[in-house]
């Protein structure tokens, strides 16, 4: 079975991690700082934040930027679950955007038309997450022009884009957003095992994020020399999200060979474009003013011509050890979401997109010869 996605893991990153197991330090030590300083470097960031996972680094980015109860964040349907997630997690309100159907991204001309309703509503978004689907960036000066009109933060959900472009600059370099937050699951352009980063340009934010990473304590020379050297304070409520030092040194040894990652998915990518040009499917394009990190490629059925139904064509190429998936179903479907309010409810470009839309496999290792196997099956199954 060719998988969809798979980390790709040599002897530097092995050597790595064993120097960490052989250290006095596998939590709380200098790797964590050392991935930090290497991320901020990379996308120019003045802070990165390195948390467990970024399911936890978009629930505190969210929380550091003022989001509780009662306020109202906005994202994107087609995206993992955990995006929205973090609305339920801290009392707050959820609502989806439109996706463009041309880039899979949060559309900002359905985020204008959903932001005047809701102004003359009175129901404006507190946190607007755009999500980098597959690597892409969302057309973020758009976004950030509206928040200025609208005012409401934003959150980039660049979990797909660590290594991304938009507008000349590393996607996390908050040009047009409040912070950025990136994963590093196996199949994601880098990873750490498990883990995630928020990087921000906002020393406050910055702080709030690093003491609700470590249960919401603060520990000061200026205390220390006070009360004693033993003294801490929690302020604040925080979570045991820290990242350990394995995982930190991974990361950051991962971090050499991302320039590398992101070229050979390119390459991918554009011999999947040669493959696919006289097969009945819409293969993905990048933004204009993106350059995307590939983490996934997603291609749409044609409807018209090809009679076998998705999950008919999804089942024939797992029966032919093409290990197919899809990203994602519209979260607004899930009985979970279903039960909280949105039963009934549908946005028609993220309908359209989940009837029609197939992850191909796309990593490192995968070979020039499984791409054209890929191509042909897909072909021969839907021609």
């Amino acid at each position: 079975m060719i998988p969809y996605g798979r980390q790709s893991i040599d002897d530097d990153d092995i050597q790595a991690v064993q120097d960490v197991l052989k250290s006095d330090f596998l939590t709380q030590g200098p790797a964590i700082p050392r991935f930090e300083n290497v991320f901020k470097n990379h996308v120019k960031s003045d802070y990165a934040v390195a948390l467990s996972s970024a399911t936890a680094a978009l629930h505190i980015a969210a929380k550091a930027m003022g989001v509780g109860s009662g306020k109202r964040i906005w994202t994107s349907p087609i995206t993992f679950v955990a995006t929205s997630n973090i609305a339920f997690y801290l009392g707050a309100n959820i609502d989806f955007v439109d996706i463009d159907p041309e880039n899979f991204n949060l559309c900002p001309v359905a985020l204008e038309k959903k932001l005047e309703q809701a102004k003359a509503a009175g129901a404006l978004p507190d946190l607007v997450i755009p999500v980098h689907m597959a690597g892409n960036s969302c057309d973020m000066k758009a976004i950030w022009n509206l928040s200025k009109r609208y005012g409401f933060k934003i959150l980039e959900d660049a979990s797909h884009a660590v290594g991304a472009s938009y507008d000349g600059e590393k996607v996390g370099i908050c040009r047009y957003s409040h912070a950025t937050v990136f994963s590093f699951h196996p199949v994601k352009i880098i990873t750490s095992g498990e883990g995630g980063m928020i990087t921000c340009n906002d020393p406050e934010l910055a702080d709030k994020c690093f003491q609700l990473r470590t249960h919401g304590i603060t520990r000061t020379e200026d205390m220390k020399t006070e009360k004693g050297p033993w003294y801490y304070e929690m302020s604040d409520l925080g979570y045991n999200y820290r990242m350990t030092d394995i995982q930190a040194a991974l990361g950051a040894s991962q971090m050499g060979k991302l320039d590398q990652f992101i070229s050979t998915r390119r390459d991918l990518v554009k011999l999947y474009e040669n493959c696919l040009s006289d097969v009945p499917v819409v293969i993905p394009k990048e933004s204009e003013l993106s350059r995307s990190s590939w983490h996934l490629y997603v291609i749409l059925v044609n409807e018209d011509g090809v009679k076998k139904d998705k999950k008919l064509i999804f089942n024939e190429l797992l029966n032919a050890g093409i290990g197919v998936n899809l990203h994602y179903i519209p979260v607004y479907k899930q009985p979970f979401y279903r039960d909280n309010g949105f039963e009934g409810y549908a946005l028609p470009n993220a309908e359209e997109y989940y009837r029609r839309a197939i992850s191909l496999p796309l990593f490192p290792k995968l070979t020039a010869n499984e791409v054209k196997h890929i191509s042909k099956t897909l072909k021969e199954i839907l021609v």
